[in-house]
């Protein structure tokens, strides 16, 4: 049985997310923007805590932590790479660990480009991914600590799962990154579509996290820099991929 992925909003735009087993009624909470949003959930759900899950150590990921922790004194996990920057962790996890959430196996990938150290948390049977600010809903993170061909590499990870993975991300910035990618892709007729859903949900005041691989893969700009048509538009035909990445990240950082 797949576990049960809900998804909380928190501070003005972040996402926290938590994933039940409704088998063992384990429950895990991946990154801890802000707590109240978080323990109202657990509440409402009458759902118990047994782990937290942390991707990256910037503020709006780990700072409802504490307050959390108060209140349900359970395991810390997260990036060895990271320990030094993160809060205190119970289990360190690296590239290739596994660990279990109720019965369900989490394989660790690095994911490094947005920081150094970022984790993503893949549930194969679930099918579901915990990305943050690696890959988002028609996005990337901001290369804050990372390289270009760095986060080029993770984000080739990412889309090498399967296509009907769940694409859990951190923050609601699917918007912002769609008015981009029409920048880069404006012939993209799936992207259009996207569009147009997104600016559907957001007026209704719907998240557009989670989303689905295959979607990403087949609208997101930043998956996309082997594509003939985008790399056209750029003027970079036959470029090497990690170059016209960089060249669209460039381009999303002025936008």
């Amino acid at each position: 049985m797949p576990l049960e992925i809900v998804t909380i909003p928190c501070l003005s735009d972040n996402y926290a997310f938590l994933a039940h087993d409704p088998v063992s009624g384990d429950t895990a909470l991946v990154d801890a923007p802000q707590a109240e949003p978080i323990l109202a959930m657990l509440n409402e759900r009458n759902w118990r805590l047994s782990q937290v899950l942390l991707t990256h150590h910037h503020w709006d990921h780990v700072d409802g932590l504490a307050a959390v922790l108060e209140a349900h004194p359970v395991q810390v996990v997260g990036a060895a790479a990271d320990a030094h920057r993160l809060p205190p962790m119970d289990l360190q996890v690296a590239e290739g660990d596994r660990f279990e959430i109720g019965g369900e196996p989490v394989e660790v990938l690095d994911v490094s480009g947005h920081t150094v150290g970022h984790v993503a948390f893949y549930l194969p049977k679930s099918k579901a991914v915990f990305t943050a600010d690696s890959l988002m809903a028609l996005g990337c993170g901001r290369l804050f600590e990372g390289t270009a061909p760095q986060m080029w590499t993770s984000l080739g990870k990412l889309a090498a799962l399967p296509d009907d993975t769940l694409v859990c991300s951190g923050h609601e910035y699917t918007q912002s990154n769609a008015r981009f990618a029409l920048t880069v892709d404006p012939d993209n007729l799936a992207l259009q579509d996207r569009v147009a859903e997104i600016d559907r949900a957001r007026a209704a005041g719907i998240p557009t996290v989670p989303s689905v691989l295959a979607l990403e893969k087949a609208t997101n700009p930043f998956l996309r820099a082997t594509d003939p048509a985008i790399q056209a538009h750029l003027g970079m035909n036959n470029s090497d991929p990690a170059k016209v990445f960089a060249e669209i990240r460039t381009r999303k950082d002025k936008f």
